[in-house]
């Protein structure tokens, strides 16, 4: 048993090193036909790196033939799967410039909104790259509106959507949380956290927005300076019945109910007060 696997593993040996001699001889020779052929082998099989090494070269080489439109596609998968979004989304997108009427120009325009979805990163960092995406995705929807991808692009369009709402909604959790240093910053909270919501009305973070929006007024109105206190209570029973009538039976709802119970009896204090008075 141990001579079969011996024998198997030295005859393996011997066909990767054949390839590999194979692969070198090709790179070093000037028969572009044969690079394209060989090329194409390598692509089917899946075997990207050997593959975009030649399409890499063969780019420019057909540039302006007959062969330029498959080269260029090629390629650009080969990086695709390669995992390089940046240079495969480029390649996608010199495809649709070059042949906008090309067999692939639909692939390839929704194929680069694509790779800068799979380059949109983590919503704590900057959301460039998912920005960049919402419009290409925008563009294929534009272009191919009867496009059988229409549906998916919407789908990824919203999730992009929400990964820069969450990223709105995390500025506004660090003010929230930053509270009083160096300033008011329970109204940045605020600010931030209403601009998401105009911006993005139907995001699934509406909740914890309207919430976030809820407290920070709350807990601004009970350290408040006199004189703007019994303004900001009102303002946080307004937001607190607003809240209240779009989610009420909602995760926060407790919570909301305890800043109404204690915002309202502040407020009957001033009511008190201008009795007496």
């Amino acid at each position: 048993m141990k001579l079969k696997y011996l024998v198997f593993v030295v005859a393996l040996l011997g066909l990767v090193g054949t390839s590999c001699s194979k692969y070198q001889k090709l790179l070093k020779s000037q028969d572009y036909e044969l690079w394209y052929t060989e090329a194409m082998n390598y692509y089917e099989k899946e075997d990207y790196t050997r593959a975009a090494t030649l399409m890499g070269q063969l780019v420019n080489i057909y540039r302006g033939t007959d062969k330029a439109e498959e080269v260029n596609y090629t390629y650009a998968n080969c990086l695709y799967g390669l995992n390089d979004y940046l240079t495969a989304g480029h390649y996608y997108r010199e495809y649709v410039k070059n042949f906008p009427a090309g067999d692939y120009a639909e692939e390839c325009q929704y194929m680069s909104a694509y790779c800068y979805y799979k380059r949109s990163p983590k919503p704590r960092l900057d959301q460039t790259t998912t920005e960049d995406a919402i419009q290409e995705f925008q563009l294929f929807i534009n272009m191919y509106p009867n496009s059988a991808r229409v549906e998916e692009s919407t789908r990824l369009m919203d999730e992009l959507r929400d990964k820069l709402v969450f990223k709105s909604y995390l500025n506004a959790k660090l003010y929230y949380n930053l509270g009083d240093y160096m300033g008011n910053n329970y109204q940045s909270a605020v600010i931030a956290a209403q601009n998401s919501l105009k911006d993005f009305p139907d995001t699934k973070y509406r909740e914890e927005l309207s919430f976030l929006i809820l407290e920070s007024k709350y807990i601004q109105a009970v350290n408040s300076v006199e004189e703007k206190k019994e303004e900001r209570v009102r303002d946080t029973l307004d937001e607190y019945y607003s809240f209240v009538n779009e989610f009420p039976e909602g995760k926060y709802r407790k919570k909301a109910d305890r800043i109404f119970a204690d915002t309202d009896k502040m407020l009957k204090g001033y009511n008190t007060e201008v009795a007496v008075n």
